[in-house]
């Protein structure tokens, strides 16, 4: 509980709920928990103070840009594959606690899982801490992509700023266009779990080739989730 705790920089007051929100259902289904004892809920209150929180720092942060740019560059922020990345930066798949059977199928670093937790600390910090704690953890977080995309902004091409001001699917598919006239194909290649929380796999190709695949819990996400991957495969990112 230290270590995680100096990794996202927040002292609990509550270990308790720290705890709840590294919890996965499958772990708390296969222990027997009570009902209710894992971080689905602290994942949906952490959804919203994410979304709320974003919005205000981009509002702020960029007063010339569109209503329509700035959804697209708070969508780029707060997929799944973006808190998913930002969970392997903090080594998060290491504290989740996961049953035994998730983890056997590599659930320690599936996207939806390391995304829900991040969410799900998100929604614990505001509990815990309020709005002002949660806030300085989540701009901390953004303000590292800030550098990054201003520091490539200064390239020829520009590309991940582009990225930035844009979703994947539609970067790539710019890309794609720019020299190819073959389309992008993306198949679900399989659906699992009940369908009131059922997961996507989508197969991302071009021109016969796999050029990536993704997951998540709407074929939209899944198609987004593979269409990042795929940026990452032709060093776009």
């Amino acid at each position: 509980m230290d270590d995680i705790q100096n990794i996202i920089g927040y002292k609990f007051k509550s270990d308790m709920l720290l705890m709840l929100a590294l919890t996965h259902s499958s772990f708390s289904n296969e222990s027997k928990l009570p009902s209710g004892e894992n971080n689905e809920r602290l994942e949906f209150l952490g959804d919203a103070v994410l979304e709320i929180t974003v919005s205000e720092y981009l509002y702020n942060r960029y007063p010339s840009m569109s209503e329509g740019d700035l959804t697209k560059l708070r969508a780029a922020i707060v997929c799944e594959p973006s808190l998913a990345q930002k969970a392997k930066d903090l080594n998060l798949g290491k504290y989740i606690r996961i049953g035994k059977g998730e983890e056997q199928t590599g659930g320690r670093t599936r996207g939806s899982i390391l995304a829900d937790a991040v969410e799900a600390i998100i929604g614990a910090m505001y509990l815990d801490g309020g709005f002002n704690a949660v806030k300085k953890f989540i701009v901390s977080l953004i303000e590292e992509d800030n550098d990054r995309w201003a520091e490539a902004s200064r390239t020829p091409d520009g590309v991940r700023q582009r990225i930035m001001h844009s979703d994947y699917k539609t970067f790539l598919q710019e890309y794609v266009q720019s020299y190819s006239r073959e389309p992008l194909e993306y198949t679900v290649t399989d659906e699992q779990g009940p369908d009131h929380s059922k997961v996507f796999y989508v197969s991302l190709s071009h021109m016969g080739k796999q050029i990536g695949t993704g997951q998540g819990r709407t074929k939209k996400e899944a198609e987004q989730s593979s269409a990042f991957v795929a940026i990452k495969n032709m060093g776009l990112d």
